[in-house]
């Protein structure tokens, strides 16, 4: 990430700056600002309401000489020009008053033409920045719209000065244009603000509150009988909070190739700094106006002033810190936030997309990408700077967020990227639960279809073609019966094996998938029956089983499933007539082993029906078959199922 303030040069800007004129600017400015200051002091003249204007002035050249240098070491534009004219302007007014002030106490200085400055310098680029500044913070070339607007804030500029200069007029008309044309100029960046795409809108909306109260500031001019620091007090706070306004236009939107990060500590201390400066102006105003009693009832009058501004000023402090980190900033109205969000997802899908959604809007970030295994697996918002990433969790998840354009992550946003990140690993608790929820419903599936396919294949393959010989073969017995009944009683009794020998088929498939005696006496007695079963078609089972009575169950009937296909392999392909199964509780797991030792594995064998069957019905209970070669031959088939005698 960027620091608190850095540059990358975009959209080939390289180059395009200048960054000599920019420090002298810069420079200039706030050698203004300060031997203003200095003189203003040599001067200690007595209190009155100019030195609120001359504390406007000096804070104008301050911050306006910065921010004319920051744009213009990167881009020669009109907007830093103007701002340039307006830094140079005031600085020149606060040095003008400091001056004279500083000649009535020591009537040896020569004043000059120095004198008449203080009224003068400051108008040109003071009415210009809400004037015509605002109609040229833009990106595209100007059409006729812009170009009048540009035009009617020249006229009204040239109107004022004039008036002032060399006229008496106090009314309405000294600055109704003003007034008039501001407005127009903060509606027209509205109107952009509402109606220009989406790349266009980004930061107007401060440009446009700081046209209105730039414009707002000089109704008090017009006013009679308005308090004296009203006026200065609302062009101290607007000429403090305007260039920010400005700022943030350009950072956001990279006018003019302009790729400047400003850390949102840097951000809200200079806005919270506007705020102080305005408590301590009102503060002092309010002093100077009381009564002059005494110093002690003057004292405790300003005291009292500050501690009834003092609850403003702290939930302007909290609009700001909101305004710049986000909701973020209060821990529990970010939770409410996210929880609005958990709650609001229609599915384990989209529920990490509206989390997303609750940690971009919270943050006041420009995006949110929940990342896992370097997938996207959720996205809000278009990354368009750089990429920060916060750990989720104990996994291999991540946030991946990017500020604002022209804002930088600072420590407060990364603390609360951090702490909400919890909220973001839950939800991807519950999407894996959800994952796995989905892919036990499809593995449960695909195992019922196989039974099925089992029955089928048994009932087509076997069953089916046996009935038909049987039918057959009772045909042919019935041709005999007259005939030779010695050789038609010898077919019937063939044909009654058969039928035996298919109704053992039938009965081995019902227990192969789920015997009755499993659910009412439990896993030894099912394989004890199990092993009736196969010793009367010939294969003998050793069982050796030291299990709890009664034992049943999930656990119970994937082991009886994986013993009794282990079984039919071992009777169907081992070559020989025996096996072993061994089955016993240890500690939290079922351990079954069904051996043998025919002939073992083909080196080119595959994995069947079976062996899926087996590896399914494990892992449906959290359990693991393994298939290996026995010792010295033969098969060995491991299953290890997770098992509580509680």
């Amino acid at each position: 990430m960027k620091g608190t303030v850095g540059t990358v040069a975009t959209n080939g800007s390289a180059g395009t700056g200048a960054p000599v004129p920019a420090a002298v600017v810069a420079v200039a400015s706030w050698l203004l600002a300060v031997a203003a200051v200095v003189v203003f002091v040599a001067a200690r003249p007595a209190l009155d309401s100019d030195q609120l204007f001359f504390l406007v002035d000096v804070v104008g050249a301050a911050v306006y000489g910065t921010v004319a240098g920051v744009i213009l070491a990167r881009r020669v534009h009109a907007v830093p020009i103007l701002l340039a004219v307006a830094s140079i302007g005031v600085g020149v007014a606060a040095v003008s008053y400091s001056w004279t002030q500083l000649a009535l106490v020591r009537p040896e200085l020569p004043v000059g033409f120095l004198g008449p400055l203080q009224n003068t310098t400051w108008i040109p680029g003071t009415l210009a920045l809400f004037l015509v500044v605002p109609w040229l913070v833009r990106d595209r070339p100007a059409d006729p719209v812009i170009r009048a607007g540009i035009g009617l804030g020249i006229l009204t500029i040239a109107w004022f000065f004039w008036a002032r200069t060399f006229t008496d007029i106090a009314d309405i008309r000294f600055v109704g244009p003003v007034v008039a044309v501001g407005f127009l100029t903060a509606g027209h960046v509205e109107w952009r603000r509402r109606h220009a795409p989406d790349g266009e809108r980004s930061g107007t909306g401060w440009l446009a509150l700081g046209s209105a109260l730039m414009t707002a500031s000089y109704i008090p001019l017009a006013v009679p009988d308005v308090p004296w620091m009203l006026t200065p007090l609302l062009h101290l706070a607007t000429q403090a909070f305007y260039p920010v306004a400005i700022l943030a236009v350009v950072l956001r939107q990279r006018l003019w190739g302009i790729d400047l990060a400003v850390g949102r500590a840097a951000l809200a201390g200079s806005l919270t700094a506007v705020l102080v400066t305005c408590y301590l102006a009102v503060t002092v105003a309010v002093s100077l106006v009381l009564p002059n009693e005494s110093v002690f009832a003057q004292a405790v009058a300003a005291t009292a002033v500050a501690l009834a501004v003092q609850p403003v000023r702290m939930w302007l402090g909290r609009k700001v810190h909101r305004l710049v980190y986000g909701d973020g900033v209060d821990p529990a109205r970010a939770v409410r936030i996210l929880g609005r969000h958990f709650a609001g997802a229609d599915s384990p899908d989209l529920l990490l997309g509206e989390l997303a959604a609750g940690i971009g809007t919270a943050l006041r970030l420009e995006s949110v990408e929940v990342r896992r295994g370097g997938d996207v697996i959720a996205r809000w918002g278009t990354a368009t700077g750089p990429v920060e990433e916060v750990p989720v969790g104990s996994g291999d998840a991540t946030l991946a967020v990017t500020a604002p354009p022209g804002e930088s992550l600072g420590t407060r946003s990364r603390r609360a990227l951090t702490e909400l990140a919890t909220v973001v690993d839950a939800g991807l608790v519950v999407l894996r639960s959800a994952e796995d929820l989905e892919d036990a419903r499809r593995r449960l599936t695909e195992v019922r279809l196989e039974e099925r396919r089992t029955i089928r294949r048994e009932l087509h393959d076997g069953l089916g073609p046996s009935l038909a010989g049987v039918r057959l073969g009772l045909q042919g017995a019935r041709n005999l019966v007259t005939t030779d009944p010695d050789a038609a009683a010898g077919l019937v009794d063939e044909l009654l094996r058969e039928l035996d020998r298919q109704v053992d088929g039938v009965r081995e498939l019902s227990r192969s998938l789920l015997p009755p005696v499993l659910d009412e006496l439990g896993l030894t007695a099912a394989l004890d029956e199990l092993v009736i079963t196969h010793a009367r078609a010939g294969f003998r089972v050793d069982l050796q089983s030291d299990l709890p009575a009664g034992m049943s169950g999930p656990i119970a009937w994937a082991a009886y499933g994986i013993a009794s296909e282990a079984i039919i392999n071992a009777r169907r392909h081992s070559g020989t007539d025996e096996c072993t199964v061994r089955v016993a509780a240890e500690g939290d797991l079922l351990v079954l082993d069904i051996v043998d030792d025919g002939r073992g594995l083909a080196t080119d064998a595959r994995v069947g029906v079976g062996t899926q069957s087996m590896r399914e019905r494990a892992r449906e209970v959290g359990g693991t078959v393994g298939i290996e070669p026995g010792d010295p031959r033969g098969v060995v088939v491991r299953a290890r199922l997770p098992w509580s005698e509680s």
